[in-house]
């Protein structure tokens, strides 16, 4: 089957086909093969590639049609059979958040989650984000963990997931090249839209009834795994990110807070070193996401 088999030209964007592009929500997505994992939205070709290089299976594209044999084209000759629906600009700009596209979307099936084993089996450096919402941030990390060396990243469930149509854009498709989990096991459902969550969903990565609670058994998993936790904030007893104590650490992870409180005084309490970055001009602290860029690049010197 060659590119021109597979493409659907529309006229509007009434076809139920497109409801995953122009009328579902990230939550609806989430659940649209409920229970099994749903859906999620890829953005530009580059995203999308590294989507395709990371095994995610894609379900159809929907392009420009000058995109067909123009950027998209090569993503597109990767996936034969995939339906490749197509309009001309102005029927596209209907589109909501369209301008943002960049030219082509694929929606592709969100795989099962690893487990926290898998994750941190092998890693000596991994990211913890605990109630980081904000979905740019959580992509910015992404991008900085994947670049600066770190081997896996870890949500608490009240995260952005990492794969809405923001943050795998923000990370240029990062988020499908680093391995990550969730890690409240007994709560990861409402990270993925579910009111009820089910210690059976096949969301959740552990097969076992063993519940992982963040923060009082996630960092005790952590410290099983022979982690140093090391908790970037401001306190009376802070570290700065250049201590040699913290590369001498054979397994490090780097916890890192929400946008506006920071990190939960008990994760504070929890870890072994608070970290923080030494600044100037009484500036206090970065946003999450340049923080943690700073100390990924200082942790790889």
């Amino acid at each position: 089957m060659n590119l021109t088999d597979k493409i659907i030209r529309i006229t509007d964007l009434a076809a139920p086909e497109l409801d995953v592009y122009a009328r579902l929500t990230e939550a609806q997505l989430l659940r649209y093969f409920e229970p099994q994992p749903g859906l999620f939205i890829a953005e530009s070709p580059n995203v999308i590639l590294r989507a395709l290089e990371g095994g995610y299976e894609p379900v159809s594209f929907l392009a420009e049609e000058e995109q067909i044999t123009g950027e998209a084209g090569e993503v597109l000759e990767k996936c034969p059979g995939v339906p490749v629906y197509t309009a001309e600009e102005e029927v596209l700009r209907q589109l909501r958040g369209y301008p943002m596209t960049r030219g082509a979307l694929c929606a592709m099936r969100r795989p099962p989650l690893p487990s926290m084993e898998e994750i941190c089996g092998s890693a000596s450096r991994i990211a913890v984000l605990e109630n980081v919402v904000n979905p740019t941030n959580v992509g910015a990390i992404f991008r900085s963990a994947a670049a600066l060396g770190m081997d896996g990243v870890l949500l608490t469930a009240d995260c952005s997931n990492p794969l809405y149509r923001r943050a795998s854009r923000v990370s240029m498709g990062t988020v499908f090249q680093i391995p990550w989990t969730y890690i409240d096991r007994n709560t990861v459902g409402e990270a993925f839209g579910y009111s009820r969550p089910d210690t059976n969903h096949p969301y959740i990565p552990r097969q076992d009834n063993t519940k992982c609670i963040w923060p009082e058994s996630g960092m005790e998993f952590l410290h099983d795994a022979g982690f140093t936790l090391a908790a970037m904030a401001l306190s009376d007893d802070s570290i700065p990110i250049s201590d040699p104590a913290l590369k001498k650490a054979d397994k490090l992870a780097i916890v890192l807070g929400s946008e506006g409180p920071g990190l939960l005084p008990q994760t504070i309490a929890a870890c072994d070193y608070v970290v923080k970055i030494p600044m100037s001009r009484g500036v206090d602290s970065l946003n999450v996401a340049a923080a943690s860029a700073v100390v990924f690049w200082e942790l790889q010197k």
